[in-house]
């Protein structure tokens, strides 16, 4: 063992210098797939710390032994919420809020630092005339993100806004309840982030995992001649084994460490990514030391095998893979596979797991990356059949000889294309709220709604603030006109607030505030993933492209000694990855458009036909820049056209 290690050492130093660039790709590749596959899990983990911190907000009703009064309810000033927390203690044993040193005694008020700044900022009857009595400021661990605005308010348990009825509705807030504990359970809010947050990473963890194993794959052709001659002069097949998963992890170690430092680097940036109203805590996106060291390890694991699954040839027929036989062809079972996962989709409904639907996700990327190696080859043999120019008949012939090998310079992009397919027809149109005029309505369960109108002419005089007051059922209604300025909104708000105990004047606006934000932040994760993807597929194309060029670097020599002019060799180059990129490419589309037709919520928006055509362009661009890149490679390779031995 200790002699195959020694050798395999040996045989990764002094691979020469091309060699070594082979070397340097596969360790690029790992290092990038595992910064991005950090990110994917890391993400889920962060939306998971803000669910957890956002939880003590929606409690949960004490059986026995109840301690506290809590109730929820949501406010808004310069058209951002600001969750307000009242809470009453029911007796001296009622436990400090996260975040706060204490609990919050009658009439004071804690605030988050974002909206205390906001109250300093802002004139005192626009906002801090809501909290006279500020007692101090919450800590980060009873806040979501930093900037979130929130209010914690203490009262007395008889209080009228600790007793009256509110609206059990979860988009207004949380009547008042009585708990055993300040723990709560995640929002449906939050729990909807993390159902997204899911969905996003395994649109871009399944690429990940096709981009590392198809690292340990880069230059096959000079380790199969390699590994060929070893088994032809007598190694074991246990040997050579040994010698491909020492050679790949030792690579892909130094890559994913490398990855990893990249990635600690690079949180800093990704945590001013606004989604849910806010940037996020540093921690929130650092992995916990088990994740790391999972991730660590996996990453070499996988790649090791995919470099342990490529041996078949070798260990079985060296002499074929020294003698540059073709492998036998491609299977249909790989088509079966695609069309068997499709047939799953339509039966996906609404009340489907997300569990489950993340798994069909999965399985459908996986086929099509077990499809596109058959399907490269029948493009090739068609492309062959048709070939008028020997460029043409030389790609051809490329994609049939080794289809696996051009489907890994296009199946980045291909991937990209499934994920912008899926995304386009969910991204959502351009919802704004209506321009019409502002009205500001304050419930009133019980009482004479009369006198609640006269108080309410009563305040807003008094705050300066001209509007139309009126009753509509148990609703005061304050209309403040079409052209009113945000400050007369806030200084409204402000006269109104305690108007009904418990109860906020909000506005149309204000009731679709979080579907607005949702739908803004649907459509900042589909930049996010699809910018993530199409850093794996340009990566991707790079690599792989300069690694083929390497793998052949024989056969274009002596297709250049035999009077080929470059030209014809490079055009061959590029037609054998823009042929099938253009099938394969519309093809994942398709598919990706197909899998998200049970989860549409109507017609596809402009948006996402945008989204499709932006992906579109930049896809065919960033394949035929990263094959560009590789032409320097191949005029090296072909510069001294006499074959030499590996």
């Amino acid at each position: 063992m200790k002699a195959t290690l020694s050798l395999s050492w040996r045989l990764l130093r002094g691979g020469g210098r091309r060699g070594m660039l082979g070397t340097w790709l596969t360790f690029g590749a790992v290092a990038v797939s595992t910064a991005l596959l950090l990110f994917a899990v890391a993400a889920n983990f962060a939306f998971d710390a803000r669910a957890d911190r956002g939880a003590w907000r929606n409690p949960v009703a004490a059986t026995s032994g109840a301690v506290a009064i809590e109730a929820v309810r949501n406010d808004y000033v310069r058209d951002r919420q600001i969750t307000v927390v009242d809470l009453a203690a029911l007796g001296a044993n009622a436990p400090a809020p996260p975040g706060l040193p204490r609990f919050p005694a009658p009439g004071e008020a804690w605030l988050s630092p974002a909206l205390a700044a906001l109250a300093k900022e802002l004139p005192a009857d626009q906002l801090a005339a809501r909290y006279p009595k500020v007692a101090g400021q919450i800590g980060d661990e009873g806040l979501v993100h930093s900037s979130e605005l929130v209010a914690v308010v203490g009262h007395r348990p008889d209080a009228a806004a600790m007793t009256a009825p509110r609206s059990d509705d979860w988009v207004v807030g949380v009547a008042p309840t009585k708990v055993a504990s300040l723990a709560g359970t995640p929002t449906q809010e939050a729990e909807a982030y993390q159902v997204l947050a899911l969905i996003a990473s395994v649109l871009m963890v399944v690429p990940l995992l096709v981009f590392g194993g198809a690292a340990a794959r880069l230059t096959v052709a000079r380790r199969d001649q390699r590994l060929a001659a070893l088994r032809l002069i007598g190694a074991t097949p246990g040997q050579v084994v040994t010698m491909t998963v020492a050679e790949a992890a030792i690579v892909a170690f130094a890559g994913a460490l490398s990855g990893a430092i990249l990635y600690g680097l690079a949180v800093p940036l990704l945590s001013r990514i606004q989604i849910g109203g806010g940037a996020w805590y540093l921690a929130d996106l650092w992995p916990s030391p088990l994740v790391l060291a999972g991730v660590l390890v996996a990453v070499p694991l996988l790649v090791g095998l995919s470099a342990v699954a490529g041996l078949r040839r070798v260990v079985v027929s060296p002499l074929g893979v020294a003698k540059r036989e073709t492998p036998p062809g491609l299977r249909f079972f790989r088509v079966v596979a695609l069309l068997a996962v499709l047939a799953a989709v339509p039966m996906l409904s609404r009340g489907t797991s997300v569990g489950i639907i993340a798994v069909v996700i999965g399985l459908a990327f996986l086929c099509i990356n077990l499809v596109g190696p058959w399907v490269v080859a029948l493009i090739g043999r068609i492309t062959a059949g048709s070939a008028r120019r020997p460029a043409r008949l030389l790609a051809g012939r490329r994609l049939v000889d080794d289809p696996r090998s051009a489907w890994r310079t296009v199946s980045g992009v291909a991937l990209t294309g499934f994920v912008a397919g899926f995304l386009g027809l969910l991204s959502p149109g351009a919802f704004t709220p209506d321009p019409g005029p502002v009205q500001l309505r304050v419930a009133v369960p019980s009482g004479p709604v009369a006198a609640k109108v006269d108080e309410a002419k009563e305040r807003l005089r008094k705050g300066g603030v001209t509007a139309t007051v009126k009753a509509e059922k148990k609703l005061v209604v304050a209309a403040l006109g079409a052209a009113v300025t945000p400050e007369a909104i806030d200084r409204a708000r402000t006269a109104l607030d305690g108007l009904t105990p418990g109860r906020t004047p909000t506005s149309e606006a204000d009731d679709q505030h979080l579907g607005f934000q949702l739908l803004a932040d649907v459509g900042a994760g589909t930049v996010v993933v699809l910018s993530v993807s199409f850093l794996v597929a340009i990566a991707s194309s790079g690599i792989t492209a300069a690694s083929s060029v390497l793998d052949r670097r024989q056969t274009y020599a002596l297709l250049r000694l035999a009077g080929t002019p470059l030209e014809v060799l490079d055009k061959a180059r590029r037609a054998e990855t823009l042929i099938p990129l253009t099938v394969m490419g519309g093809g994942a589309i398709a598919v990706g458009a197909f899998c998200a037709v049970p989860f549409m919520l109507g017609s596809m928006s402009v948006n996402g036909l945008i989204t499709l055509t932006t992906c579109v362009v930049l896809g065919f661009a960033g394949v035929i820049g990263a094959g560009a890149l590789s032409r320097p490679l191949l005029r090296a390779v072909t510069a001294d056209p006499a074959p030499r031995p590996d």
